[in-house]
C-alpha cells in the first residue's frame, strides 16, 4: 500500500486567497459601517453615540428641597448623580446652577420622559422600624446591587446593600433587638420593601433574600441608589437640548479627518514606497474597524474621545514606521527581502508591544478610576490601541508577504537604510535641559501674572470655573445663524471670551453659558439682548463647574496609578527601573510644557484640557520606549558596550531619529488639518495637541535617553565606590 503524500500548498495561491479574503472583509465592513445591518440598520457610523458638544442630549434641572444645604450635601449629591448617569453615558455631566438647583445632561439620548422615568426622582429614603424610628436614611447606604443565588436548583433574587460606618452601627444596633421583626424600606413616603430581620447584621453588608424575580430585585436597588442622595430633589425642568459644538463642528472634523488620513496615505507612499501604500490600506481598514468597535461596545464620541481616536490613529501609523525601518535596515545588513520582511517584523515586535501594552494600561486605568470625560477618552483609547496592534502586526504583514509571493519583490519597492551618522545627543541634552527649564519656569512666572489680570493662575474655562446661565425663548425660531448672532453679541456686551450655547430641540428656547458676570453686567447683557432680538422669557442662573473637585480629583488619581503602572511595567521588561523613572521624568516634562503653553498663551482649561494632558501622556510613552528598546538591543552588542554608554545610547537615537520624525509629522498631519478648517471652538484643543506631539517628541530623542545614560553612570559610580570600600 503506498504512503499518501502531503499535499503541499500553493503559494501564490494562498497570498491571492489572502488578499481576497482581506478585500471581501474590508467591503462588508464599509457596508456595514456606511449603511447598517438588518432594519435597526446596527453598526452604521451614524448611529455612534456623539456626546452633548457633539449631537446634543438631554437636560433635566432639579431643584433640592432642602432649606440651606451645606456646600458638603450639594457636592456629594452632584459627584454620586455624576456616578449613576454614567450608566447612560460616560461623558454626561452633573453640575450646580444657581443656590438650590442641579442640572444633568446626558448625551446621546433625545427621550427626556424615558430618562425621568428610567432615572426616577431622587427622593426621600429611609428604613425605618415598626413604631416609626429611623434607622438608616440614604447617605447611609454605600451601594444597592441586585444579583441571584441558587441552591438545590432553586433561585433566590437578592439586594445586596453596603452601609457607611455611621449606618454599619445602626444597623447592628437594630437588628440584634427586632429579630424576627420587618425592617420598612420607605421612598417618598411610600413603603416599597419590608425585609424579616433573620439576624444581628453587624458588619455594614447586609441581603435582601427572596424576591420575586430579578426584575423586582432589581428596581428595588435602582429605588434604593436613586433614593441614597445626601439631598432630596424634584424636577423642575426637562429639555431635549442641541450640540454644544454644532454641527459645523462635526462636519469639519470628518472633512479634517478624511483629508488628514490622504495626506497619511500620500506621506507613507511617498517615503516607504510600496509598504506604505499597503501601510495605507491597512490604516483605511483600521477607521473602518474602530468606527465598528466604538459603535458596537456604545461608546459615547466626544471631543475629548476624538482625541483617543486621533491618539490611536498616530499609533497604528508608528507601528508601520517602525516596521518598515526595521525592513529597510535588515536590507542594509545583506539579507535578502523576504528574510529583511520577517526579521524586520520580529525585531520590531517588542518596541510595537510594549509601547502599546504601556498606553493600554494607562487607558484601563483611567477607565476604571476616572469619570466624564476622562472615561470617555480612555475607552476610545483603549478600543483604538487593540486594533492598531492588529492592523499593524497582522493586516499589514499579511498583505505584505501576499504581495511579496505575487511578484512584489524587487528591493526598489522596499528601499534601503543610509548609514547613520551618530550624533552627540547626550552633549547636546545639557543645553536642551537648561531651555526645557527655563520654559517651565517662565510657565509659572506666568501663573501669578495671570492672577491679577484674569483672576486665576489659568483662564478656566466654564467646565472648571462655573458662570453664568442665560435660558431665553425667543418669538421666532432659533436658527444657526441667529445661534451665532447671539453668542456673538454677547461677546460684544460684556466682553468675555467663552460663549457657549445651546438650542432646546422642538422649542424657540436658546440656553447660552458664559463667564461668571456681575450684576451689573448681567442687567447690561439682558438689556443689549433684548432690545436686538424678540425675547418672550428671560431667566438668568449662576453655575457651578461641571468638572467637580471630585471628578479632578479621579482624574489626578487615575493618572498618578497609571503612571505608577507605567513605571512598573517599564522597569519590568526592560529589567531596570531607571529606565522607567526617566521615562517618568520625561512625561512630567511634557505635561508640564504644556501648561506652560496654557499659562503663557492663555488658553481656555475646560474638559478637553483633562483629554489633551492625556493624549500627550499616551503619545510620549509611546516615543520614549521605541528609543528604549533600541538601547535594550544595543545593551546586547559586547562591541558597543565596550566603547562605552554614551556610545550606546547616541547610537541608539541616532538608529531611531527617522522614526520620531516620520511618526510625528503622521501625527500632526491630520491635527494640523482639523486645527485649519476646524470650528473656533476645537481650534485651542488642536493647538496643544500640536504642541503636544512637537514636546513629545523633543523630550523623547533629546532628554529621555540623556535622564537614563545619567542615571545610569551616576549609580554604576556610587556601586564601585561602595564595592571598593568593601
Amino acid at each position: 500500500m503506498a504512503n499518501k503524500r502531503k499535499k503541499k500548498s500553493n503559494p501564490r495561491q494562498t497570498a491571492i486567497l489572502t488578499i481576497l479574503a482581506i478585500i471581501v472583509v474590508s467591503a462588508v465592513c464599509v457596508f456595514t459601517v456606511l449603511s447598517g445591518l438588518g432594519k435597526q440598520h446596527k453598526g452604521s457610523a451614524k448611529n455612534i453615540e456623539l456626546g452633548l458638544d457633539l449631537a446634543g442630549g438631554v437636560s433635566i434641572t432639579y431643584e433640592i428641597d432642602e432649606e440651606n444645604p451645606s456646600e458638603t450635601d450639594i457636592s456629594d449629591t452632584i459627584y454620586k448623580l455624576q456616578k449613576r448617569v454614567e450608566n447612560y453615558s460616560t461623558e454626561a455631566e452633573v453640575y450646580k446652577e444657581g443656590s438650590n438647583r442641579i442640572t444633568v445632561e446626558i448625551p446621546g439620548v433625545t427621550d427626556a420622559n424615558k430618562i425621568l422615568e428610567e432615572l426616577g426622582k431622587p427622593g426621600d429614603l429611609s428604613f425605618q422600624l415598626e413604631d416609626g424610628t429611623v434607622v438608616l436614611t440614604g447617605s447611609n447606604i454605600k451601594s444597592a446591587e441586585a444579583g441571584q443565588t441558587e441552591e438545590n436548583g432553586m433561585k433566590n433574587y437578592v439586594v445586596s446593600l453596603s452601609m457607611d460606618a455611621e449606618g454599619a452601627e445602626a444597623f447592628s444596633e437594630a437588628t440584634s433587638a427586632n429579630i424576627g421583626n420587618p425592617i420598612y424600606i420607605y421612598y417618598d413616603g411610600e413603603v416599597v420593601s419590608a425585609p424579616t430581620v433573620n439576624s444581628a447584621i453587624t458588619d455594614g453588608e447586609c441581603v435582601i433574600e427572596n424576591m420575586e424575580s430579578y426584575e423586582a430585585a432589581e428596581e428595588l436597588a435602582s429605588t434604593i441608589r436613586i433614593g441614597a442622595l445626601p439631598l432630596t430633589l424634584t424636577e423642575l425642568r426637562s429639555n431635549v437640548v442641541g450640540a454644544k459644538l454644532g454641527q459645523d463642528a462635526i462636519r469639519t472634523s470628518l472633512i479634517a479627518g478624511a483629508i488628514g488620513l490622504i495626506l497619511i496615505f500620500l506621506f507613507m507612499i511617498i517615503v516607504y514606497r510600496f509598504p506604505g501604500f499597503l501601510a495605507g490600506i491597512a490604516l483605511f481598514v483600521y477607521v473602518i474597524l474602530d468606527l465598528l468597535a466604538i459603535n458596537g461596545f456604545n461608546a459615547t464620541l466626544t471631543l475629548p474621545g476624538i482625541a483617543g481616536v486621533l491618539l490611536a490613529i498616530g499609533m497604528a501609523v508608528d507601528a508601520n514606521v517602525i516596521i518598515f525601518t526595521r525592513i529597510r535596515e535588515e536590507i542594509a545588513s545583506g539579507k535578502s527581502v523576504i528574510n529583511s520582511i520577517k526579521s524586520g517584523y520580529d525585531k520590531a515586535l517588542s518596541a510595537i508591544l510594549d509601547g502599546n501594552i504601556t498606553t493600554l494600561l494607562a487607558a484601563i486605568v483611567l477607565w476604571i478610576k476616572g469619570s466624564g470625560t476622562v472615561k470617555g477618552f480612555a475607552q476610545t483609547l483603549a478600543i483604538g490601541i487593540l486594533l492598531s496592534m492588529f492592523t499593524a502586526l497582522y493586516v499589514t504583514k499579511k498583505l505584505l508577504l501576499s504581495c511579496y509571493e505575487l511578484g512584489v519583490q524587487d528591493e526598489k519597492f522596499y528601499g534601503r537604510a543610509k548609514p547613520v551618522k551618530v550624533r552627540n545627543y547626550i552633549k547636546a541634552s545639557k543645553i536642551c535641559i537648561v531651555i526645557s527649564l527655563a520654559l517651565i519656569i517662565l510657565g509659572f512666572v506666568f501663573m501669578p501674572i495671570n492672577k491679577s489680570k484674569i483672576g486665576n493662575i489659568l483662564n478656566y474655562d466654564l467646565e472648571f470655573s462655573g458662570g453664568t446661565s442665560v435660558t431665553m425663548t425667543l418669538n421666532e425660531k432659533v436658527t444657526d445663524e441667529l445661534d451665532k448672532q447671539i453668542c456673538q453679541t454677547v461677546r460684544d456686551t460684556v466682553d468675555v471670551k467663552t460663549v457657549q450655547s445651546q438650542k432646546v430641540i422642538n422649542s424657540d428656547q436658546i440656553v447660552v453659558k458664559t463667564n461668571e458676570l456681575t450684576v451689573d453686567q448681567r442687567k447690561t447683557l439682558e438689556n443689549a439682548l433684548k432690545e436686538t432680538y424678540p425675547i418672550s422669557d428671560y431667566q438668568t442662573e449662576q453655575i457651578t463647574a461641571s468638572v467637580s473637585s471630585e471628578m479632578r480629583s479621579d482624574a489626578a488619581v487615575a493618572v498618578i496609578i497609571a503612571t505608577i503602572f507605567m513605571l512598573i511595567y517599564i522597569a519590568f521588561r526592560f529589567k531596570d527601573m531607571k529606565f522607567g523613572f526617566s521615562a517618568v521624568l520625561a512625561l512630567m516634562h511634557d505635561v508640564l510644557m504644556v501648561l506652560m503653553v496654557y499659562a503663557v498663551a492663555r488658553l481656555s482649561v475646560g474638559n478637553t484640557f483633562i483629554a489633551c494632558m492625556l493624549t500627550i501622556l499616551g503619545y510620549s510613552i509611546n516615543a520614549t520606549i521605541v528609543i528604549f528598546d533600541r538601547i535594550r538591543e544595543n545593551l546586547k552588542n559586547k562591541q558597543m558596550v565596550r566603547e562605552g554608554i554614551d556610545v550606546v545610547v547616541n547610537t541608539s537615537i541616532s538608529q531611531t531619529l527617522t522614526r520620531s520624525i516620520n511618526t510625528s509629522l503622521t501625527s500632526f498631519i491630520t491635527i494640523f488639518v482639523l486645527y485649519i478648517i476646524g470650528v473656533a471652538s476645537i481650534k485651542e484643543f488642536t493647538l496643544t495637541l500640536m504642541c503636544g506631539i512637537v514636546f513629545g517628541a523633543y523630550s523623547s530623542v533629546c532628554i529621555t535617553g540623556p535622564i537614563w545614560y545619567f542615571m545610569k553612570t551616576h549609580f554604576d559610580k556610587k556601586k564601585k565606590a561602595v564595592s571598593k570600600k568593601k
